[in-house]
């Protein structure tokens, strides 16, 4: 007999990227943050289970370009040095191994080197309402 009892669908996971991060020495008038969004957004398409969210600043302005991960019930995480040509590819992967954890934590082993070498921080998820410490 099939199992017919409801499921909730998958968390959506929130790609913020900073779209004012720009690279040493930058002449393109489109920001390198803006140029990793929009390959981003390609990579990505009109794919449900994403909400990429461009922002002003992610604080990490010495290492662009700068992304996180995040969702409910989930660790969030702060990625930089992800230069703006050939990294969407990366940084969707990551998303979509983030997205397929149960609380936000890639195994060490799974991730690309740029990310590995790009983490900047990792926050701890928010309580969920009614949960206790």
């Amino acid at each position: 007999m099939q199992d017919t009892g409801s499921t909730s669908p998958p968390a959506v996971t929130t790609i913020h990227v900073c779209v004012t991060c720009r690279s040493e020495g930058e002449t393109d008038p489109v920001r390198a943050g803006r140029r990793l969004h929009d390959a981003l957004a390609a990579e990505f398409g009109a794919d449900p289970a994403v909400a990429l969210v461009p922002v002003e600043c992610l604080s990490a302005c010495r290492r662009p370009c700068t992304v996180s991960f995040a969702a409910p019930g989930k660790w969030t995480y702060v990625y930089a040095d992800m230069p703006a040509e050939g990294t969407a590819p990366v940084v969707a992967e990551a998303a979509r191994l983030y997205a397929a954890t149960p609380d936000g934590l890639i195994p060490w082993k799974l991730r690309a080197d740029p990310i590995k070498r790009g983490v900047v921080a990792r926050v701890p998820p928010l309580p969920i309402a009614g949960q206790t410490a």
